[in-house]
């Protein structure tokens, strides 16, 4: 199983954390962002989106992270990543997908150079879109979580899930940012215990391969 991944990429993040979590062993290919190489053949051959991750394994080669994820899921159920019971499965896909569709599309590395590269916005307008959609979302996060019976010492209940596994590479990079996280004291409080396991210790930016390429 190969795992063409990028050390800073969020969405390559929670990749790695579902397979640490799976106890799936895989092969590292860094992909260097921004050096283009995501751009390159044959690397575009195999993800056309020209985008990490992108798994590889015996079955094909699969890409966008929570199809990843859930793919990891139900062919390696244990541990599960999704609750049993439909109406949790919908809250936390709802989580999951309000950091991975919502929040971190508008403030990927693609966006970021569009808006200096394409449109011309300074360093500071561009500063003040990341931390504009970063706070809209993760307030929004704060206030369900902290209001729900359903969070537990995770996003949902005592073990992690698909919605912890989006969470913490997004508040990975707020804090990469410099963007004060202390009014979110239940996602850090649930980020914490998140790092706390080896799973997602592992996967973090700084223990990969290719952390601090330049």
């Amino acid at each position: 199983m190969k795992l063409y991944s990028y050390f800073r990429s969020s969405a390559a993040y929670r990749v790695r954390i579902a397979l640490n979590l799976k106890g799936q062993g895989y092969e590292y290919v860094p992909v260097h962002l921004r050096k283009g190489e995501q751009s390159a053949a044959p690397y575009r051959d195999m993800n056309p989106q020209e985008l990490v991750p992108t798994l590889d394994d015996d079955r094909g080669s699969f890409t966008q992270s929570l199809a990843i994820i859930e793919y990891l899921d139900e062919r390696y159920p244990e541990p599960p990543l999704l609750p049993k019971a439909p109406e949790t499965r919908a809250r936390v896909r709802a989580i999951a997908m309000a950091i991975a569709c919502d929040i971190h599309p508008l403030d990927n590395l693609r966006v970021l150079r569009y808006l200096t590269r394409t449109i011309g916005a300074s360093e500071e307008a561009k500063d003040g879109w990341y931390r504009h959609w970063i706070d809209l979302g993760l307030a929004a996060l704060e206030t369900q979580l902290a209001g729900e019976t359903a969070t537990g010492e995770f996003c949902h209940g005592a073990t992690p899930t698909l919605a912890d596994i989006c969470l913490v590479p997004q508040l990975a990079n707020a804090r990469r940012s410099g963007i004060p996280l202390d009014a979110y004291t239940t996602l850090t409080r649930i980020e914490a215990a998140c790092n706390a396991l080896p799973a997602f210790a592992a996967a973090a930016p700084d223990r990969q391969p290719d952390a601090g390429v330049t």
